[in-house]
């Protein structure tokens, strides 16, 4: 590796596994040190996948350390803002500064239209919205105070740019944390903090496990016609955590320093039509 992140400290949520686990442990091999966040532990009724636990976020702080690099982790809900809060000011605390942000918490429920609930759309637009935004006003300050500027990167969705079908409040909420990234990138730019958005297609993560794939395929099973909408220009249908890992550490580095309010594609294509 580069070392192109070296002695940077970047605070990532949603870090216990998957997505969240592979921008640490990046990030930490090209230099940085990390504060992690992880609910681990049970998520709303409405997500049908297996919730990460307390071991998988102990084997991020591993995966990191393995690095030779610091990390401070803990576990909070990221629709808790004072929550946040401590724990970014106790990670500045520790390791001195803070460079980067990475909003990546985030959960995927699929349901037809007129199966969402309520409170499905509750949770899901608290943790997907309410969450990123939590994320950056928790740190935010403390990029502005090191006076160096920084990089905010939020996670948001090949639905963030287009549509994923069979699922109206991720997506209405996906489109809710572009917006975030560029309502963000205006204001702070003045900090020489960028802010920008990421947009994966399909991951090959543990959002995959549980019972997604056949609450995904039920739903399908209502308009057929819509099932291949992200459909993909490339082979491959999804990429791996660390595919999204590439893109995120070089958004976080000086190699994309003229680079804010972007929409970063990482989807094979697939919301290219």
């Amino acid at each position: 590796m580069t070392g192109r992140l070296q002695d940077k400290v970047a605070f990532i949520t949603g870090a216990a596994r998957g997505q969240g686990r592979a921008h640490a442990v990046r990030m930490a091999s090209e230099g940085a040190d990390i504060i992690a966040v992880d609910i681990a532990g049970e998520l709303p009724p409405c997500v049908p996948y297996d919730s990460a636990t307390p071991e998988d976020l102990a084997e991020t702080v591993r995966l990191v350390e393995q690095t030779g690099r610091r990390i401070i982790a803990a576990t909070a809900d990221t629709r808790d803002l004072a929550a946040l809060r401590r724990l970014v000011d106790d990670g500045v605390a520790q390791l001195g500064r803070l460079d980067i942000i990475v909003a990546n918490a985030g959960i995927s429920a699929p349901q037809a239209w007129n199966e969402i609930t309520p409170q499905d759309f509750r949770d899901v637009m608290d943790i997907n919205v309410t969450g990123t935004w939590n994320t950056v006003m928790a740190g935010a300050d403390k990029i502005i105070e090191g006076g160096r500027g920084g990089s905010i990167i939020l996670i948001s969705s090949a639905a963030g740019a287009k549509v994923q079908p069979f699922m109206v409040h991720y997506t209405a909420s996906k489109h809710a944390v572009t917006g975030l990234a560029r309502a963000f990138a205006a204001e702070l730019g003045k900090h020489s903090i960028r802010v920008n958005s990421v947009h994966p297609g399909p991951v090959n993560s543990p959002m995959g496990s549980g019972q997604m794939i056949s609450a995904m395929g039920k739903a399908m099973e209502t308009n057929p016609q819509l099932s291949n909408m992200l459909t993909p220009f490339l082979p491959s249908w999804s990429a791996e955590p660390e595919d999204i890992a590439d893109t995120v550490c070089w958004l976080a580095s000086d190699e994309s320093r003229n680079i804010t309010a972007a929409k970063i594609p990482v989807d094979q294509g697939s919301t290219q039509y």
